[in-house]
């Protein structure tokens, strides 16, 4: 989808801001938040395609705006609403309605450790054939889709190299909407500079990024 999440590559947004020495969280709030949602996961609502795609629909205004785990949490409380685990109400006057039934977490502290060792795994061993190999020249496919997608929108419609097969791994556009995993090959693909912003780009810039099977085309 095209949204003000979507703004990589685009002018004007100003320069990338490095923290030197940066700390995992800046705030105790801001580990809370990173615990919660994992915490929230357990109860298999959602997927982390799905949890990303939530963040996206975060209006423009607010998004632009906020911290990184703010929009975590935003979309972490639409996603508690949407899925009836606790309703707006709830979460706005942090009071639990008497009327709702309650549910025992599936997650109890002795489990975290477990659960965080283990990770949420993406690939897969078995999935489509793949369609390209390295080597081989591609052309990112010019769409636009309304829902979730990983293919960044100034790549589409440009051409690149194959340097790489990752293997197979859960396609983000389908899971996202819980239409399947649908997994497939993941490719890095190598885009010049000036292929994706123009003969005012460095000569010697590239830029590497994973793409779907789905995303690609012969070029």
């Amino acid at each position: 989808m095209l949204a003000v999440h979507e703004m990589g590559g685009m002018h004007g947004m100003g320069p990338v801001e490095k923290e030197e020495n940066e700390p995992v969280f800046h705030t105790r709030w801001e580990a809370r938040v990173f615990a919660l949602t994992r915490a929230m996961g357990a109860w298999r609502k959602w997927n982390i395609d799905a949890s990303r795609h939530e963040r996206e629909l975060i209006p423009a205004a607010d998004y632009m705006r906020m911290s990184y785990y703010e929009k975590w949490i935003a979309g972490l409380e639409s996603l508690i609403v949407k899925h009836g685990l606790a309703t707006r109400t709830e979460l706005e006057t942090s009071k639990p309605d008497p009327k709702q039934s309650r549910m025992t977490p599936p997650l109890r502290r002795e489990h975290v450790a477990q659960m965080i060792g283990r990770g949420v795994h993406a690939s897969r061993s078995d999935g489509a054939p793949p369609r390209f190999a390295a080597g081989q020249h591609v052309r990112a496919r010019n769409i636009n889709p309304t829902g979730h997608t990983r293919l960044p929108r100034y790549t589409r419609g440009k051409v690149g190299l194959i340097v790489r097969d990752h293997g197979v791994f859960v396609f983000p556009d389908t899971n996202a909407h819980f239409q399947g995993e649908t997994p497939q090959h993941v490719y890095s693909v190598r885009f010049t500079a000036r292929e994706l912003w123009g003969d005012g780009a460095s000569e010697r810039d590239s830029v590497y990024v994973d793409l779907w099977d789905d995303y690609l085309e012969r070029a």
